[in-house]
């Protein structure tokens, strides 16, 4: 568990007060957590969304509490382009921020990235919206991410040692990243109008920019993630010509070596036909001549496709 008050704590147990400013990061599960929001009056209906694991992203409004559930995206073992989104609450209250999350990982992340811009004076508001923005941030940076590794991608489909399963796992696995991000992105969009529209006016005029940057890299996220998923799209079409004209040129060659030993195979049926009269079975040198019209019947139909650049 950490804490923020006048410096940042980190501590197994922290004693809750909410006569105080206190803003608290913490896991989903923490069971002290919870019996200390259901002692404050937070509704039964909140505890409900917050341990829900299939929840999606919503704004809850209360008397005495803001509810936020959104997405942090976390890399998958499986493939270093394929992101799953985890839940993440910010419950704000008059005195308190709680951030849960449900990874370790992801609370020591926004922790470390809040500790560079946190001021004891910031008010709770300000906070929260530091915490959504080092969150969008996150995404922008997989976005820019996914986009460097589609220029690898590009690069790999006209290599000649091409693994076309891994490129086409690959973009599989950033074609569903992308539309994950595009969704989710918009849903977050209007979470933080919410919250925005929800604050005091006092506290709106002071976050008003704070805010239209936030909704600017919100927007550069959707517009992004939906720009290269357009390109993962483009990717797989080029894909597919590449193998598919690799295929003609092996079948092409395939095409020109029949050619070459059609006629040869032709003179060789006619001789073998069982005809009582063929004059040159008898000649002394039929059998030397038949091998030099193979040869060059072959020798002149392979110059032509050469030049026709067939093989």
């Amino acid at each position: 568990m950490y804490l923020f008050s006048d410096r940042l704590y980190r501590k197994d147990e922290i004693t809750l007060d909410s006569s105080k400013k206190q803003i608290i990061f913490t896991t989903i599960n923490n069971q002290e957590i919870i019996a200390w929001l259901d002692g404050q009056g937070f509704p039964e209906s909140f505890i409900e969304d917050i341990q829900n694991e299939d929840q999606s992203i919503v704004y809850e409004d209360h008397a005495d509490f803001k509810l936020l559930i959104l997405k942090y995206f976390v890399p998958d073992e499986e493939d270093q382009l394929l992101y799953h989104a985890d839940n993440v609450v910010i419950i704000l209250m008059k005195n308190t921020l709680l951030f849960l999350g449900r990874d370790k990982h992801i609370i020591k992340h926004i922790t470390n990235k809040l500790y560079k811009r946190y001021h004891p004076n910031d008010s709770l508001e300000y906070i929260a919206y530091n915490i959504i923005d080092i969150m969008v941030d996150h995404t922008m940076w997989i976005i820019d991410s996914i986009d460097d590794q589609l220029e690898e991608i590009e690069d790999r489909i006209f290599s000649e040692s091409i693994d076309e399963h891994k490129v086409q796992m690959d973009l599989y696995f950033a074609r569903r990243t992308l539309n994950r991000i595009s969704k989710l992105s918009v849903q977050t969009n209007d979470v933080v109008n919410k919250l925005y529209n929800h604050l005091p006016s006092e506290r709106r005029r002071k976050l008003k920019y704070e805010f239209i940057d936030l909704k600017e890299h919100l927007s550069f996220s959707i517009n992004e993630s939906k720009t290269y998923l357009d390109r993962t799209g483009y990717l797989q079409t080029l894909l597919m010509g590449f193998l598919s004209n690799r295929m003609n040129q092996a079948m092409q060659r395939l095409a020109a070596i029949s050619l070459i030993f059609l006629p040869i195979t032709f003179i060789a049926g006619v001789y073998g036909m069982n005809f009582k009269f063929m004059p040159e079975l008898e000649w002394k040198y039929g059998y030397f001549l038949v091998w030099g019209i193979n040869f060059t019947l072959a020798f002149f139909i392979y110059t032509w496709l050469k030049k026709k650049r067939w093989i």
